[in-house]
Protein backbone atom coordinates (compact mmCIF):
# COMPACT_ATOMS: atom_id res chain seq x y z
CA UNK A 1 0.00 0.00 0.00
CA UNK A 2 2.75 2.43 0.95
CA UNK A 3 4.53 1.75 -2.36
CA UNK A 4 1.39 2.65 -4.30
CA UNK A 5 0.97 5.83 -2.24
CA UNK A 6 4.60 6.75 -2.88
CA UNK A 7 4.17 6.50 -6.65
CA UNK A 8 0.89 8.43 -6.50
CA UNK A 9 2.64 11.20 -4.57
CA UNK A 10 5.45 11.34 -7.13
CA UNK A 11 2.97 11.39 -10.00
CA UNK A 12 0.98 14.25 -8.47
CA UNK A 13 4.10 16.35 -7.96
CA UNK A 14 5.41 15.70 -11.47
CA UNK A 15 2.06 16.40 -13.17
CA UNK A 16 1.60 19.59 -11.13
CA UNK A 17 5.08 20.82 -12.05
CA UNK A 18 4.63 20.05 -15.75
CA UNK A 19 1.18 21.71 -15.79
CA UNK A 20 2.62 24.89 -14.32
CA UNK A 21 5.45 24.95 -16.84
CA UNK A 22 2.96 24.40 -19.70
CA UNK A 23 0.82 27.30 -18.47
CA UNK A 24 3.93 29.49 -18.24
CA UNK A 25 4.79 28.54 -21.81
CA UNK A 26 1.29 29.42 -23.04
CA UNK A 27 1.57 32.77 -21.30
CA UNK A 28 4.92 33.42 -22.98
CA UNK A 29 3.30 32.96 -26.42
CA UNK A 30 1.44 36.23 -25.82
CA UNK A 31 4.67 38.22 -25.69
CA UNK A 32 5.23 40.62 -28.56
CA UNK A 33 7.98 42.96 -29.68
CA UNK A 34 5.36 45.33 -31.10
CA UNK A 35 2.79 47.23 -29.06
CA UNK A 36 -0.54 45.41 -29.58
CA UNK A 37 -3.37 47.55 -30.92
CA UNK A 38 -5.53 46.89 -27.86
CA UNK A 39 -2.83 48.40 -25.62
CA UNK A 40 -2.45 51.67 -27.53
CA UNK A 41 -3.35 54.48 -25.18
CA UNK A 42 -2.35 52.40 -22.14
CA UNK A 43 1.32 51.76 -22.81
CA UNK A 44 3.56 53.79 -25.05
CA UNK A 45 6.12 51.81 -27.06
CA UNK A 46 8.97 52.41 -24.59
CA UNK A 47 6.92 51.55 -21.50
CA UNK A 48 5.55 48.45 -23.23
CA UNK A 49 9.04 47.20 -24.01
CA UNK A 50 9.93 47.69 -20.36
CA UNK A 51 6.85 45.70 -19.33
CA UNK A 52 7.75 42.88 -21.72
CA UNK A 53 11.31 42.80 -20.37
CA UNK A 54 9.94 42.66 -16.82
CA UNK A 55 7.62 39.81 -17.82
CA UNK A 56 10.45 37.83 -19.44
CA UNK A 57 12.76 38.41 -16.48
CA UNK A 58 10.15 37.16 -14.02
CA UNK A 59 9.33 34.21 -16.27
CA UNK A 60 12.96 33.05 -16.36
CA UNK A 61 13.37 33.59 -12.63
CA UNK A 62 10.13 31.71 -11.86
CA UNK A 63 11.35 28.78 -13.95
CA UNK A 64 14.58 28.62 -11.96
CA UNK A 65 12.94 28.92 -8.52
CA UNK A 66 10.11 26.49 -9.27
CA UNK A 67 12.55 23.93 -10.69
CA UNK A 68 14.74 24.29 -7.61
CA UNK A 69 11.76 23.74 -5.29
CA UNK A 70 10.57 20.78 -7.36
CA UNK A 71 14.00 19.10 -7.31
CA UNK A 72 14.31 19.75 -3.59
CA UNK A 73 11.08 17.96 -2.69
CA UNK A 74 11.85 15.14 -5.14
CA UNK A 75 15.21 14.60 -3.42
CA UNK A 76 13.47 14.57 -0.04
CA UNK A 77 11.04 11.92 -1.29
CA UNK A 78 13.42 9.74 -3.29
CA UNK A 79 16.07 9.67 -0.55
CA UNK A 80 13.65 9.52 2.42
CA UNK A 81 14.67 12.98 3.63
CA UNK A 82 11.48 13.49 5.63
CA UNK A 83 11.95 10.15 7.39
CA UNK A 84 15.60 10.98 8.10
CA UNK A 85 14.68 14.31 9.72
CA UNK A 86 11.97 12.58 11.78
CA UNK A 87 14.36 9.84 12.93
CA UNK A 88 17.11 12.31 13.83
CA UNK A 89 14.74 14.46 15.91
CA UNK A 90 13.49 11.39 17.78
CA UNK A 91 16.94 11.24 19.39
CA UNK A 92 15.98 14.39 21.30
CA UNK A 93 12.31 13.83 22.16
CA UNK A 94 9.48 11.33 21.86
CA UNK A 95 6.78 13.83 22.83
CA UNK A 96 4.48 14.01 19.77
CA UNK A 97 3.74 17.72 20.13
CA UNK A 98 7.35 18.79 20.62
CA UNK A 99 8.49 16.36 17.91
CA UNK A 100 5.97 17.77 15.42
CA UNK A 101 6.95 21.35 16.24
CA UNK A 102 10.66 20.61 15.87
CA UNK A 103 10.06 18.70 12.63
CA UNK A 104 8.14 21.46 10.85
CA UNK A 105 10.28 24.16 12.46
CA UNK A 106 13.40 22.51 11.06
CA UNK A 107 11.89 22.00 7.60
CA UNK A 108 10.61 25.56 7.35
CA UNK A 109 13.84 27.10 8.63
CA UNK A 110 16.03 25.11 6.21
CA UNK A 111 13.61 25.75 3.34
CA UNK A 112 13.54 29.48 4.05
CA UNK A 113 17.31 29.67 4.25
CA UNK A 114 17.62 27.84 0.92
CA UNK A 115 15.24 30.21 -0.87
CA UNK A 116 16.65 33.36 0.75
CA UNK A 117 19.26 33.83 -2.03
CA UNK A 118 16.40 33.78 -4.55
CA UNK A 119 14.47 36.33 -2.49
CA UNK A 120 17.55 38.54 -2.37
CA UNK A 121 18.00 38.34 -6.14
CA UNK A 122 14.33 39.05 -6.77
CA UNK A 123 14.32 42.09 -4.47
CA UNK A 124 17.73 43.63 -5.04
CA UNK A 125 18.31 42.69 -8.69
CA UNK A 126 15.04 42.25 -10.61
CA UNK A 127 12.86 44.71 -8.68
CA UNK A 128 15.78 47.13 -8.41
CA UNK A 129 16.48 46.90 -12.15
CA UNK A 130 12.93 47.91 -13.03
CA UNK A 131 12.70 50.73 -10.50
CA UNK A 132 10.40 49.09 -7.94
CA UNK A 133 12.64 48.21 -5.01
CA UNK A 134 12.91 50.52 -2.01
CA UNK A 135 13.77 47.81 0.51
CA UNK A 136 17.04 48.18 2.38
CA UNK A 137 19.16 45.22 3.48
CA UNK A 138 18.27 46.05 7.09
CA UNK A 139 14.53 46.00 6.33
CA UNK A 140 14.92 42.72 4.43
CA UNK A 141 16.68 41.04 7.37
CA UNK A 142 14.23 42.42 9.93
CA UNK A 143 11.28 41.24 7.81
CA UNK A 144 12.77 37.73 7.76
CA UNK A 145 13.32 37.65 11.52
CA UNK A 146 9.86 39.03 12.28
CA UNK A 147 8.30 36.53 9.89
CA UNK A 148 10.07 33.65 11.65
CA UNK A 149 8.94 34.85 15.09
CA UNK A 150 5.31 35.39 14.04
CA UNK A 151 5.26 32.05 12.25
CA UNK A 152 6.66 30.29 15.31
CA UNK A 153 4.14 31.90 17.68
CA UNK A 154 0.96 31.68 15.60
CA UNK A 155 1.76 28.72 13.35
CA UNK A 156 3.47 26.80 16.12
CA UNK A 157 0.66 27.44 18.57
CA UNK A 158 -2.04 26.31 16.15
CA UNK A 159 -0.06 23.23 15.09
CA UNK A 160 0.59 22.22 18.71
CA UNK A 161 -3.15 22.32 19.39
CA UNK A 162 -3.86 20.28 16.25
CA UNK A 163 -1.51 17.52 17.44
CA UNK A 164 -3.08 17.65 20.90
CA UNK A 165 -6.58 17.34 19.42
CA UNK A 166 -5.35 14.39 17.36
CA UNK A 167 -4.03 12.65 20.47
CA UNK A 168 -7.06 13.20 22.75
CA UNK A 169 -10.17 13.76 20.59
CA UNK A 170 -10.22 10.55 18.56
CA UNK A 171 -12.84 10.62 15.81
CA UNK A 172 -13.73 14.22 16.67
CA UNK A 173 -10.22 15.44 15.88
CA UNK A 174 -11.33 17.00 12.59
CA UNK A 175 -14.20 18.89 14.22
CA UNK A 176 -12.08 20.51 16.94
CA UNK A 177 -9.40 21.34 14.38
CA UNK A 178 -12.00 22.87 12.06
CA UNK A 179 -13.31 25.13 14.83
CA UNK A 180 -9.80 26.16 15.91
CA UNK A 181 -8.51 27.07 12.44
CA UNK A 182 -11.77 28.83 11.54
CA UNK A 183 -11.61 30.96 14.70
CA UNK A 184 -7.96 31.85 14.02
CA UNK A 185 -8.83 32.77 10.42
CA UNK A 186 -11.69 35.05 11.48
CA UNK A 187 -9.54 36.62 14.19
CA UNK A 188 -6.79 37.34 11.68
CA UNK A 189 -9.30 38.78 9.21
CA UNK A 190 -10.50 41.19 11.90
CA UNK A 191 -7.22 42.16 13.54
CA UNK A 192 -4.43 41.48 11.01
CA UNK A 193 -4.17 45.12 9.98
CA UNK A 194 -4.12 46.40 13.54
CA UNK A 195 -1.90 43.70 15.11
CA UNK A 196 0.41 42.24 12.44
CA UNK A 197 0.85 45.00 9.85
CA UNK A 198 2.25 47.53 12.40
CA UNK A 199 5.15 45.14 13.00
CA UNK A 200 6.24 45.71 9.39
CA UNK A 201 4.76 49.03 8.30
CA UNK A 202 3.66 52.32 9.77
CA UNK A 203 -0.04 53.15 9.42
CA UNK A 204 -1.28 56.65 10.11
CA UNK A 205 -4.85 58.00 9.97
CA UNK A 206 -5.62 59.84 6.75
CA UNK A 207 -5.39 63.55 7.41
CA UNK A 208 -8.45 65.77 7.16
CA UNK A 209 -8.81 67.29 3.73
CA UNK A 210 -10.24 66.83 0.26
CA UNK A 211 -9.57 63.09 -0.01
CA UNK A 212 -10.95 62.16 3.40
CA UNK A 213 -14.03 64.31 2.80
CA UNK A 214 -14.61 62.68 -0.60
CA UNK A 215 -14.31 59.19 0.90
CA UNK A 216 -16.72 60.05 3.71
CA UNK A 217 -19.20 61.66 1.30
CA UNK A 218 -19.29 58.55 -0.88
CA UNK A 219 -19.47 56.06 2.00
CA UNK A 220 -22.34 58.03 3.55
CA UNK A 221 -24.10 58.15 0.17
CA UNK A 222 -24.12 54.35 -0.18
CA UNK A 223 -24.86 53.72 3.50
CA UNK A 224 -21.48 52.27 4.37
CA UNK A 225 -20.27 53.21 7.84
CA UNK A 226 -16.54 53.83 7.69
CA UNK A 227 -14.53 55.64 10.33
CA UNK A 228 -11.07 54.12 9.90
CA UNK A 229 -9.04 55.33 6.91
CA UNK A 230 -5.27 54.79 7.11
CA UNK A 231 -2.23 55.49 4.98
CA UNK A 232 0.51 52.84 4.96
CA UNK A 233 4.14 53.56 4.08
CA UNK A 234 4.25 51.11 1.17
CA UNK A 235 7.06 53.17 -0.37
CA UNK A 236 9.27 51.77 2.39
CA UNK A 237 9.65 48.61 0.28
CA UNK A 238 8.38 49.28 -3.23
CA UNK A 239 7.14 51.96 -5.61
CA UNK A 240 4.17 49.75 -6.55
CA UNK A 241 0.78 51.14 -5.58
CA UNK A 242 -2.13 49.40 -3.89
CA UNK A 243 -5.11 49.79 -1.56
CA UNK A 244 -7.15 47.32 0.44
CA UNK A 245 -9.91 46.83 2.98
CA UNK A 246 -9.34 44.79 6.10
CA UNK A 247 -11.26 43.82 9.19
CA UNK A 248 -14.89 42.99 9.81
CA UNK A 249 -17.73 44.92 11.40
CA UNK A 250 -16.56 47.81 13.53
CA UNK A 251 -12.95 46.76 12.92
CA UNK A 252 -13.06 47.29 9.16
CA UNK A 253 -10.68 49.85 7.76
CA UNK A 254 -9.43 51.27 4.46
CA UNK A 255 -5.67 51.13 3.97
CA UNK A 256 -4.19 53.31 1.21
CA UNK A 257 -0.59 52.97 0.08
CA UNK A 258 1.21 56.30 0.10
CA UNK A 259 2.34 55.48 -3.45
CA UNK A 260 -1.32 55.27 -4.50
CA UNK A 261 -2.09 58.72 -3.11
CA UNK A 262 0.93 60.15 -4.92
CA UNK A 263 -0.11 58.71 -8.29
CA UNK A 264 -3.89 59.16 -8.40
CA UNK A 265 -6.43 61.94 -8.27
CA UNK A 266 -9.01 62.13 -5.50
CA UNK A 267 -11.80 60.84 -7.76
CA UNK A 268 -9.68 57.91 -8.93
CA UNK A 269 -8.92 56.89 -5.35
CA UNK A 270 -12.59 57.13 -4.39
CA UNK A 271 -13.45 54.99 -7.42
CA UNK A 272 -11.02 52.29 -6.24
CA UNK A 273 -12.54 52.40 -2.77
CA UNK A 274 -16.05 52.33 -4.27
CA UNK A 275 -15.04 49.01 -5.85
CA UNK A 276 -13.91 47.68 -2.46
CA UNK A 277 -17.07 48.92 -0.78
CA UNK A 278 -18.99 47.11 -3.51
CA UNK A 279 -17.50 43.82 -2.28
CA UNK A 280 -18.84 44.52 1.20
CA UNK A 281 -22.25 45.72 0.07
CA UNK A 282 -22.70 42.65 -2.14
CA UNK A 283 -21.61 40.31 0.69
CA UNK A 284 -18.58 39.05 -1.23
CA UNK A 285 -16.36 39.31 1.85
CA UNK A 286 -18.84 37.33 3.97
CA UNK A 287 -19.25 34.73 1.21
CA UNK A 288 -15.49 34.34 0.93
CA UNK A 289 -15.18 33.71 4.67
CA UNK A 290 -18.04 31.18 4.65
CA UNK A 291 -16.52 29.35 1.68
CA UNK A 292 -13.12 29.27 3.39
CA UNK A 293 -14.64 27.86 6.58
CA UNK A 294 -16.48 25.15 4.65
CA UNK A 295 -13.32 24.25 2.76
CA UNK A 296 -11.35 24.05 6.01
CA UNK A 297 -13.96 21.69 7.45
CA UNK A 298 -13.94 19.51 4.33
CA UNK A 299 -10.14 19.33 4.36
CA UNK A 300 -9.91 18.32 8.01
CA UNK A 301 -12.70 15.77 7.56
CA UNK A 302 -10.73 14.09 4.77
CA UNK A 303 -7.52 14.37 6.77
CA UNK A 304 -9.08 12.45 9.66
CA UNK A 305 -9.45 9.39 7.40
CA UNK A 306 -5.85 9.39 6.22
CA UNK A 307 -3.48 10.93 8.74
CA UNK A 308 -3.61 7.99 11.20
CA UNK A 309 -2.96 5.41 8.48
CA UNK A 310 0.61 4.05 8.95
CA UNK A 311 0.92 3.74 5.16
CA UNK A 312 1.05 7.54 4.91
CA UNK A 313 4.24 7.73 6.97
CA UNK A 314 5.69 4.62 5.36
CA UNK A 315 5.17 6.17 1.92
CA UNK A 316 7.69 8.82 3.03
CA UNK A 317 10.19 6.17 4.11
CA UNK A 318 9.48 5.99 7.84
CA UNK A 319 8.67 2.80 9.74
CA UNK A 320 7.10 4.84 12.54
CA UNK A 321 3.67 6.37 11.99
CA UNK A 322 3.45 10.03 13.00
CA UNK A 323 1.00 12.88 12.63
CA UNK A 324 3.48 15.26 11.00
CA UNK A 325 4.63 12.78 8.33
CA UNK A 326 1.04 11.79 7.61
CA UNK A 327 0.19 15.47 7.24
CA UNK A 328 2.88 15.98 4.58
CA UNK A 329 1.74 12.93 2.60
CA UNK A 330 -1.89 14.02 2.83
CA UNK A 331 -1.01 17.57 1.76
CA UNK A 332 0.50 16.27 -1.48
CA UNK A 333 -2.31 13.78 -2.12
CA UNK A 334 -4.82 16.58 -1.56
CA UNK A 335 -3.26 18.72 -4.32
CA UNK A 336 -5.72 17.72 -7.11
CA UNK A 337 -8.70 18.48 -4.88
CA UNK A 338 -7.10 21.75 -3.78
CA UNK A 339 -6.54 22.69 -7.43
CA UNK A 340 -10.19 22.07 -8.35
CA UNK A 341 -11.44 24.03 -5.32
CA UNK A 342 -9.00 26.81 -6.17
CA UNK A 343 -10.31 26.99 -9.74
CA UNK A 344 -13.90 27.21 -8.50
CA UNK A 345 -12.86 29.91 -6.04
CA UNK A 346 -11.12 31.89 -8.79
CA UNK A 347 -14.17 31.68 -11.05
CA UNK A 348 -16.35 33.07 -8.26
CA UNK A 349 -13.73 35.70 -7.43
CA UNK A 350 -13.55 36.97 -11.03
CA UNK A 351 -17.34 37.14 -11.14
CA UNK A 352 -17.34 39.13 -7.90
CA UNK A 353 -14.74 41.54 -9.29
CA UNK A 354 -17.02 42.36 -12.21
CA UNK A 355 -19.90 42.90 -9.76
CA UNK A 356 -17.79 45.22 -7.57
CA UNK A 357 -16.70 47.14 -10.68
CA UNK A 358 -20.36 47.53 -11.66
CA UNK A 359 -21.20 48.81 -8.17
CA UNK A 360 -18.45 51.44 -8.41
CA UNK A 361 -19.52 52.40 -11.93
CA UNK A 362 -23.19 52.75 -11.03
CA UNK A 363 -22.74 54.50 -7.67
CA UNK A 364 -19.70 56.64 -8.46
CA UNK A 365 -18.18 56.86 -11.94
CA UNK A 366 -16.95 54.09 -14.24
CA UNK A 367 -14.61 56.46 -16.07
CA UNK A 368 -12.64 57.26 -12.92
CA UNK A 369 -12.34 53.58 -12.06
CA UNK A 370 -11.09 52.83 -15.59
CA UNK A 371 -8.47 55.55 -15.24
CA UNK A 372 -7.42 54.24 -11.83
CA UNK A 373 -7.11 50.64 -13.05
CA UNK A 374 -5.03 51.79 -16.03
CA UNK A 375 -2.65 53.72 -13.78
CA UNK A 376 -2.25 50.80 -11.37
CA UNK A 377 -1.58 48.31 -14.16
CA UNK A 378 0.90 50.46 -16.04
CA UNK A 379 2.74 51.64 -12.92
CA UNK A 380 3.11 48.04 -11.71
CA UNK A 381 4.11 46.82 -15.21
CA UNK A 382 1.26 44.30 -15.17
CA UNK A 383 0.81 41.83 -18.00
CA UNK A 384 -2.24 43.10 -19.87
CA UNK A 385 -2.42 40.28 -22.43
CA UNK A 386 -2.20 37.03 -20.44
CA UNK A 387 -3.12 33.75 -22.08
CA UNK A 388 -6.77 32.74 -21.34
CA UNK A 389 -5.72 29.40 -19.85
CA UNK A 390 -3.21 31.11 -17.57
CA UNK A 391 -5.99 33.45 -16.46
CA UNK A 392 -8.31 30.48 -15.82
CA UNK A 393 -5.79 28.76 -13.56
CA UNK A 394 -4.12 31.70 -11.82
CA UNK A 395 -6.13 34.93 -11.94
CA UNK A 396 -8.48 35.86 -9.13
CA UNK A 397 -9.23 39.13 -11.01
CA UNK A 398 -10.24 39.46 -14.66
CA UNK A 399 -7.54 40.91 -16.95
CA UNK A 400 -7.57 44.70 -17.22
CA UNK A 401 -8.82 44.90 -20.82
CA UNK A 402 -11.86 42.77 -19.99
CA UNK A 403 -12.65 44.89 -16.94
CA UNK A 404 -12.37 48.07 -19.00
CA UNK A 405 -14.71 46.63 -21.62
CA UNK A 406 -17.32 45.78 -18.98
CA UNK A 407 -16.98 49.20 -17.32
CA UNK A 408 -17.44 51.00 -20.62
CA UNK A 409 -20.76 49.20 -21.05
CA UNK A 410 -21.85 50.69 -17.71
CA UNK A 411 -20.79 54.23 -18.64
CA UNK A 412 -22.74 54.26 -21.93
Amino acid sequence: MEQILFYIILTILIVDFLLERFLDYLNSTKWSSQLPLELEGLYDAEKYQKQQSYERENHRFSLITSTFSFLLIMIMLLFSGFAFADGWLRNFTQNPILLGLLFFGLLMLVSDLLITPFDLYDTFVIEQKFGFNKTTVKTFILDKLKGWIIGAIIGGGVFALLIWFYSVAGNLFWLYSWVLVSVVMIFMAMFYSSLIVPLFNKQTPLEDGELRDAIKTFSDKVGFKLDNVFVIDGSKRSTKANAYFSGLGAKKRIVLYDTLIQEMTTNEIVAVLAHEIGHYKKKHTLLSIVMSILQIGFTFYLLSFFVSNPAMSKALGSSIASFHLGLIAFGILYTPISTVLGLLGSIISRKNEYAADRFAGEHFDAVYLIDALKKLSVKNLSNLTPHPWYVFFHYSHPPLLQRIKALKEISK
